[in-house]
């Protein structure tokens, strides 16, 4: 008796600790965290409004027609090709802080000190 009787405190708790993560969860998908309006679902059509139907032409412009710039396109593309012209002048000439070339030039350095190698400047 007091067997089935434990069998049946145990298995209780977990029946009721199954079902409130059921309703949280439930819960949670009506309201957001921290936020007094309701979660947006996919049939609320969200973003209806900002669909663009298809024209047929490629960026709206029509054969025949010339593209018009915007203001900001040029200012765009001179600042990103000039960014990166930039970019690439300061890696060609950035200086070399490898650990092999500090090895190389502590060994030859070395080694010139012991006179097992001739310095390269009397050499010439």
């Amino acid at each position: 008796m007091s067997l089935a009787r434990t069998a049946r405190l145990i298995t209780a708790p977990r029946a009721r600790l199954q079902l409130v993560p059921n309703l949280t969860a439930a819960r949670a998908q009506r309201q957001r965290t921290l936020s007094n309006t309701t979660a947006l679902r996919a049939g609320d059509h969200a973003h209806e409004d900002h669909y663009d139907a298809p024209g047929g032409w490629l960026f709206g412009v029509k054969p025949g027609e010339k593209y018009e710039n915007e203001g900001w396109e040029n200012v765009w593309y001179y600042g990103f090709c000039g960014s990166l012209v930039f970019g690439l002048v300061g890696y060609c000439y950035k200086p070399d802080t490898s650990i092999q070339t500090w090895a190389l030039e502590e060994a030859r350095r070395r080694l010139e000190a012991e006179g097992i190698l001739e310095d390269a400047d009397k050499a010439r």
